[in-house]
């Protein structure tokens, strides 16, 4: 190519025109950075992302939300709590975060029981909470308490062998309250004999598993109970209903003789025959977006027979393959055709009515709706099992459908999985030995080696 003034002049303009071309691009990009977010997060459990159920509950908080941290001037200290809620005002921009320093503001600290040098006060609608865990499972369940109108109490029958709210024995229900409480309930005994009523602000009256039978007053005043209009969880294991059959006959409810028996989970590795497993659920608030397997040890079936006035239906339904077994559970257990029950078989079921009268009442749904429970199970819900598969999602979800808190249901902030690393006590001898003695003599014997061989030169 012959160069000319003209073929210089042409390639003049054409880098002044790609430098005014590049430098335009990066303009562009750089505005569109501050309109647009992308972010990608590769980590295993997507621990610096979000869980569906935290988003979801966002959503449902109307309002803004006010996060004050009460933490010192250190930048390792407020920085985490910086990128926690930025994490969260991704998907609510009215979270408002601001930080007090607590050396200067000693008497509202003390007004406010601040105890830890970072801890956060939550406010939503009038309401406050205070959060030391500072993570997303604390932070969203905190964001739960607030997001509650109302005091949830939910009131344990005692006196009579049932399941200890607040107990750490294996077949207690200390760990399912104890996640109770985290999400803004709170849980009392009532024993009927020494305190013959039910307390007025009782949300749901929880019949956990008596192993005597209640007296005739008792189950009276619990019959009375429901019949004004008060929710109920009636967690009844494999046996006689322990004097609590009239309570049975007016809800419809008759218990299957016999323990129920799934081959399913001699396919899973369990041992056990009397293990039943829940896969698919039927539509119904309480399994709504619920696709986790659920175990349930020794449950009984449930035949319902839905009275007048109420709707009932079953939530947790066996497999076909399943039956009642009414024979002891030993050697090659069979269906006896005549004498077991064939499934599918209901383990529990939801009923459902107008509450008595609620018109002159309130027109909020939670007057205007009673809502009961029962199930032929109350062991998925005990310390031993509740880690198993869906349990505690599934005893919180039942928790907040009694509780009519429809919108939480579903809602359980996930942890990341690969956060601790557990060895057996075999990998830790061998791991211990290889690097104490195998590695070292592997190096010095790789220097006299070499050493040898340079020797011989």
């Amino acid at each position: 190519m012959e160069v000319t003034p003209k073929s210089r002049l042409h390639v003049r303009l054409q880098n002044i025109l790609f430098v005014v071309l590049f430098l335009a691009v990066i303009g562009m990009a750089a505005w569109l950075s501050t309109r647009y977010n992308y972010q990608a997060d590769w980590s295993a459990g997507a621990r610096n992302t979000l869980s569906a159920a935290s988003q979801e509950l966002l959503k449902k908080l109307s309002g803004p939300v006010m996060v004050t941290a009460y933490a010192r001037e250190n930048e390792q200290l407020r920085r985490p709590i910086s990128d926690l809620l930025s994490r969260y005002r991704r998907y609510k921009s009215d979270i408002h975060l601001s930080f007090v320093n607590p050396d200067s503001e000693p008497q509202r600290v003390r007004e406010l029981g601040i105890t830890v040098d970072g801890e956060l006060v939550i406010q939503y609608a009038g309401r406050t909470e205070k959060l030391q865990e500072l993570n997303e499972q604390g932070l969203t369940n905190a964001l739960q308490r607030v997001a509650r109108t109302e005091k949830r109490v939910l009131a344990f029958i005692t006196g009579h062998g049932e399941r200890d709210p607040h107990g750490a024995a294996n077949h207690d229900l200390g760990n399912w309250v104890r996640q109770l409480e985290n999400k803004g309930l709170s849980a009392q005994t009532v024993n009927l004999v020494s305190e013959p009523r039910i307390p007025q602000d009782t949300t749901a009256l929880v019949i956990a598993g008596p192993q005597t039978d209640l007296l005739p007053g008792e189950v009276k005043l619990i019959e009375d109970y429901v019949a004004q209009g008060g929710n109920l969880l009636w967690l009844h294991d494999p046996g006689a209903p322990r004097g609590l059959a009239p309570l049975a006959e007016r809800l419809g409810v008759e218990f299957q003789p016999g323990v129920i028996v799934d081959p399913t989970t001699q396919l899973l590795g369990i041992e056990r025959p009397d293990f039943a497993l829940v896969g698919d659920y039927p539509p119904h608030s309480i399994t709504r977006n619920f696709n986790t397997l659920t175990l349930f040890p020794t449950a009984a079936a449930i035949d319902l027979q839905t009275p007048e006035g109420w709707e009932g239906e079953a939530f947790l339904v066996t497999q076909q393959r399943s039956w009642s077994e009414s024979g002891a559970l030993q050697g090659e257990i069979t269906l006896d055709q005549g004498k077991d029950i064939a499934g599918p078989l209901n383990i529990a079921v939801a009923l459902t009515r107008a509450t008595p009268d609620a018109t002159q009442v309130s027109t909020q749904k939670s007057a205007t709706e009673q809502r009961i429970v029962v199930t032929g199970d109350g062991d998925f819900l005990s310390n031993t099992y509740l880690g198993n598969g869906g349990n505690l999602e599934l005893g919180l979800n039942i928790v907040n459908w009694l509780s009519h808190d429809d919108a939480l249901i579903a809602i359980s902030a996930r942890t990341a999985p690969d956060t601790r690393l557990t060895l057996s006590d075999t990998a830790s001898l061998f791991i211990g030995f290889g690097f104490l003695f195998v590695l070292p003599l592997a190096l010095v014997g790789a220097g006299l080696t070499i050493w040898l061989k340079r020797r011989k030169r």
